[in-house]
């Protein structure tokens, strides 16, 4: 008897970031001595996020192919830029206010400049690539090789390094972005280290989800709730409304900057990593993992709805053109 596990978790958006993240805060939350109770490899799944999203970066970077195309640099490079653009301008705004810890009180309490930061700063490659195949043509698809770079903690402390908060050593910079470019050099040196790691990546994405959960308490995610949705949309309005107008400067339809409108499934390990290398966001960490993990699946139901919106104008716009030269 086969029951089918993968596809009823793929039903949900961002599923295998989602469900595993559930599973973890259910245990942190109703068994949160299960780690300590069984020890060894059960702890361990439990409790070693930070090692499984190295390797999962090392495997991510050898999916990058430098070898891009002039178009594909040219729509990644303007779209990645403007991404992360807006979530560095909305840090500054942010920090200035915030600074380093959440807000404690009231109906925004637990948003954070971390939050927002790492909210915005990643966009969700497997829903764009599928959006893009559906709305753009292959080119537009491959833009994500170059937006892939938003993967992963150093632009996120670059940004909050701008924004005038707490700084981050270089080292600590450097070992950052050092497994993603150690999976780049081994990926473009040769196609099968390529071929090879870059299945592993959407493997590791549920084990470091359940470890990430594991430090989840579900009555935080509860009061989250409705600031979760309410960031979620600000990331589609907020990120779309720059990257259509990005893209359309490139000589697109803006259909490409509305499809980068989201927040990727691992970006929900940004602000744990952030916590890792400097405590002083180690308070933030916890509730903005809560909120970019609802972010994932606000974008995802909400990406998609407004790039076909704006793919339908255009389709109107480019018939009502042709009615008229005709």
């Amino acid at each position: 008897m086969q029951i089918s596990i993968k596809r009823a978790i793929e039903r949900v958006p961002g599923g295998m970031m989602i469900v595993p993240l559930l599973l973890g805060s259910l245990v942190a939350t109703f068994a949160p001595d299960t780690p300590k109770f069984f020890g060894s490899f059960t702890g361990a799944l439990f409790t070693g996020a930070l090692p499984i999203l190295a390797v999962f970066y090392v495997c991510m970077g050898a999916s990058i192919n430098v070898k891009a195309t002039p178009y594909i640099v040219k729509k990644g490079g303007v779209l990645f830029g403007v991404k992360i653009g807006t979530a560095m301008l909305l840090g500054v705004i942010m920090g200035h206010f915030l600074g380093e810890s959440p807000i404690s009180s009231g109906m925004f309490a637990g948003l954070s400049t971390l939050a927002v930061v790492a909210a915005m700063n990643d966009t969700n490659g497997g829903l764009y690539m599928a959006l893009m195949g559906q709305y753009g043509k292959p080119e537009d698809v491959g833009a994500y090789t170059i937006m892939s770079l938003e993967s992963g903690p150093f632009l996120t402390m670059v940004t909050l390094g701008v924004a005038g908060l707490s700084a981050f050593p270089w080292p600590t910079l450097v070992g950052s972005i050092l497994p993603l470019m150690v999976g780049m050099l081994l990926g473009n040196l040769d196609r099968e280290m390529r071929d090879f790691l870059s299945k592993a990546v959407p493997v590791m994405i549920p084990f470091f989800a359940l470890a990430l959960g594991a430090g989840l308490d579900l009555h935080k995610v509860w009061q989250a709730g409705m600031l979760g949705l309410g960031l979620g949309v600000a990331v589609v309005v907020i990120t779309g409304f720059t990257l259509y107008f990005a893209d359309r400067l490139t000589g697109g339809t803006g259909v490409a900057g509305v499809a980068a409108a989201s927040t990727a499934g691992n970006a929900a390990a940004v602000p744990t990593l952030i916590a890792a290398a400097n405590p002083v966001y180690a308070e933030a960490a916890k509730s903005a993992t809560i909120l970019v993990a609802a972010c994932v699946v606000v974008t995802a139901v909400l990406t998609p709805l407004a790039t076909a919106w704006v793919a339908r104008r255009v389709a109107v716009r480019q018939e009502g053109a042709v009615a008229r030269t005709a």
